[in-house]
């Protein structure tokens, strides 16, 4: 829904652009007809409308206007979605409430009490409970890469889906909305999901899988440079490109969207995860494609002859 009402708050913009065209209001009109969920997302902006209307007289210059609208937006789509947050995903504690944290775009390396060394992506929370029978990670949200140490203790991480046994070895967790899903880099790991108990899957160097709380995936090779994240490069082969964008606007604040004209071009190459912005200028040097700006925070891939 976060990634609907993001739309509703651009067809917004877009539709109170003075130099707005006929052909755009019908795009607005099929969009908004698509899916029910676009004809709800466009009534909560509406009702946000007359919270945020432009003040009298703005009119009289084009840049300020332009100016107040993107303003405008924003502050729409941060109630938009802090209302989303509570309504639909439950409410997301603060990041102090973890052990370990990141901040969107930071990473982190850790060594811990054992000797295990941990990575954090990008807003990521960890807790960490041993005792003297057992290592668990807590993986609240995000990614993390561990390299477990010798000891006599097992080591787990936990996350909302279940549970993965490391057995000697280096891998990966990350925690997506109902879905958790396991890169292994080296030995193997066994993974039980929570309302499953019965159901084990083991997965060995060179292997992923995910897994819901009910049942286990299939077990695929890996993809390659799966965990390039921890030297802070995303490196895809023959990616959508909506999909890399998905990927780059983990790393940044604020929107970033796809024109559905652009979203299944395919590309590869290596991105700089603390440079988004040269990101996507590589974008527009790779493929027929522009960047429109709104603010910093706001940015959209669009062709580039539209």
């Amino acid at each position: 829904m976060k990634q609907v009402l993001a739309q509703a708050v651009e067809w917004y913009v877009c539709l109170h652009d003075s130099n707005v065209s006929e052909a755009a209001r019908s795009e607005w009109q099929a969009w908004l007809a698509a899916d029910p969920q676009h004809a709800e997302a466009w009534a909560r902006v509406e009702q946000l409308q007359q919270r945020l209307v432009l003040p009298a007289g703005v009119g009289a210059s084009t840049f300020e206007q332009a100016r107040q609208q993107r303003r405008t937006a924003l502050k729409m789509l941060a109630l938009l979605l802090g209302a989303s947050t509570v309504c639909w995903q439950g409410y997301k504690a603060s990041p102090w409430s973890a052990d370990y944290f990141t901040r969107v775009g930071q990473r982190r390396q850790l060594t811990l009490a054992d000797g295990s060394q941990l990575v954090l992506d990008t807003d990521t929370r960890v807790d960490v409970r041993f005792n003297a029978s057992q290592r668990v990670l807590v993986l609240r949200q995000g990614e993390l890469l561990i390299e477990t140490a010798k000891d006599v203790r097992p080591l787990s991480v936990q996350t909302a889906e279940g549970r993965i046994l490391a057995l000697g070895t280096r891998f990966a967790v990350r925690q997506d909305q109902g879905l958790s899903r396991v890169t292994v880099e080296a030995h193997a790991v066994e993974v039980q999901p929570r309302l499953a108990a019965r159901q084990v899957a083991r997965a060995e160097a060179g292997q992923s899988l995910s897994f819901s709380a009910d049942r286990i995936g299939p077990i695929c090779p890996a993809a390659p440079h799966a965990s390039a994240w921890a030297q802070g490069l995303l490196v895809v082969i023959d990616w959508r490109l909506q999909d890399v964008l998905a990927e780059l606007s983990r790393y940044r604040h604020g929107y970033l969207g796809c024109a559905p004209e652009v979203m299944d071009l395919r590309l590869s190459g290596t991105f700089l995860l603390d440079d988004s912005e040269a990101a996507l200028a590589n974008l527009e040097d790779a493929l027929p494609v522009k960047i429109q700006r709104f603010t910093r925070f706001w940015a959209r891939v669009a062709p580039r002859h539209a």
